[in-house]
């Protein structure tokens, strides 16, 4: 790629801090100059919000806005409802046209409110899902990247005695040969990937559990024997050391925490969530709408700063 990657930011719910980290990042004069950035929003809430959480604005001056005009005069800090739910749908909406218009190469999404989203009439359980939707991907996951620990997850937001019973040999065998391709297209090179155990030292040998030998194992031979560079099931408490240590480029994760745990201990601010199988790449802060703090130019842009750079980073590798 010759040219700067063209990168849309959705500003997120406007009652959380979406629009004032997205601000705040791009106030960033290296985040600023890496890309030509899109912000896709209200453009009234962005100049105001400009106005009250940056000294100065001229960075807001120099990014392009997608005006949905699609908010009121006035937003609610800290306040799920179904105008703010159903303006951050739209800019997702949006986001994904201007992709399929040819107009941008990566999406970067600041955080939505799902209760919102609800309240606006949306089905959808979050960002992935409705992402998937718009893209008609089939297929996708949930990963974080973290420096040189990249984690995908085998399941999500489900109580841990239900991801035990999710995890089968048929899913594990899939999510390989998944992690093998989504991880080969963003890499750009075969990646070596690391399968964690789910039980205390990947049970052992049986001692500690069966998962290990009776659907774990068995998929991660099945999908060695395809050619796949696919190791485990390894000791969660030792696979994430290795893989930040360089040794595989990527882990897949049993479960959602033994996922996070390592992403978030490691790189609180600076881990950031990629959704794995989207047609476009997507890239977004590992963070929520942090209603709490919203509206008080206190909001941390850390982890939108990352967000950007690794869009770019990903959008360059892919062209």
């Amino acid at each position: 790629m010759t040219s700067k990657p063209r990168i849309a930011i959705t500003i997120g719910d406007a009652a959380g801090i979406g629009p004032e980290v997205t601000l705040k990042a791009i106030n960033d004069s290296a985040v600023a100059e890496s890309a030509k950035i899109t912000l896709v929003g209200d453009g009234t809430h962005l100049r105001t919000g400009a106005s009250r959480f940056l000294q100065d604005s001229s960075s807001l001056e120099a990014a392009r806005i997608e005006d949905l005009q699609n908010l009121p005069t006035s937003v609610s800090y800290g306040i799920d409802s179904a105008v703010t739910g159903k303006a951050a749908a739209e800019n997702i909406v949006r986001a994904v046209d201007l992709w399929k218009e040819g107009q941008i190469d990566a999406i970067v999404t600041a955080p939505i409110s799902k209760n919102a989203i609800r309240m606006a009439g949306l089905d959808f359980p979050g960002h992935t899902e409705f992402l998937a939707h718009l893209t008609d991907t089939k297929e996708f996951a949930m990963s974080f990247f973290a420096g040189q620990l990249r984690v995908a997850l085998m399941s999500t937001h489900l109580p841990l005695t239900d991801a035990i019973r999710y995890v089968s040999r048929e899913k594990v065998a899939d999510l390989i040969r998944f992690c093998d391709r989504e991880f080969g297209r963003l890499l750009r090179r075969r990646p070596n990937i690391a399968v964690a155990g789910i039980n205390p030292h990947a049970s052992e040998g049986g001692h500690f559990g069966t998962e290990e030998q009776e659907q774990i194992a068995p998929a991660v031979e099945e999908c060695s024997a395809e050619g796949i560079n696919v190791s485990g099931p390894h000791p969660a408490d030792t696979v994430f050391v290795n893989a930040l240590r360089g040794k595989f480029d990527a882990v897949i994760a049993m479960y959602h925490d033994q996922a996070t745990i390592p992403v978030k201990t490691i790189a609180f601010d600076r881990a950031v969530n990629v959704t794995l199988g989207l047609p476009v790449i997507r890239t977004s802060v590992d963070h929520g709408t942090a209603y709490d703090i919203a509206g008080k130019g206190i909001a941390s842009a850390e982890n939108m700063a990352a967000a950007i750079e690794l869009a770019v980073e990903l959008a360059k590798a892919r062209s």
